[in-house]
């Protein structure tokens, strides 16, 4: 079980060619295989949104993948935002249907 401490949470929103190359699938894979929970979301304005909890090196490690990306993408900029861990997910998803989350 990982120390409450160690627990925390990044908003990152990756902008490029970013859509329509397979990047939401990349990430989910990504995360998963880091024990990492929650969701990753195409925007309208052709960014891709991560929202991503758990341990704090892994997270630092999944921005980095997301600053490669998959071969079929080109990756412009990854904003990121650190926020307190909130255990809001159980896995880690695509979201196919809501609004833009938290902003």
């Amino acid at each position: 079980m990982e120390k409450k401490g160690s627990l925390s949470r990044i908003h990152a929103f990756v902008s490029g060619r970013v859509q329509g190359v397979f990047y939401r699938m990349f990430v989910v894979r990504e995360a998963t295989s880091r024990g990492l929970c929650g969701v990753v979301r195409n925007l309208d304005d052709g960014r891709v949104e991560v929202v991503a909890e758990g341990d704090r090196e892994k997270l630092k490690n999944l921005v980095e993948k997301l600053r490669a990306g998959p071969r079929s993408a080109l990756v412009r900029e990854v904003t990121e935002e650190w926020e307190p861990y909130q255990h809001e997910f159980d896995d880690f998803h695509i979201d196919y249907w809501s609004a833009q989350l938290n902003r």
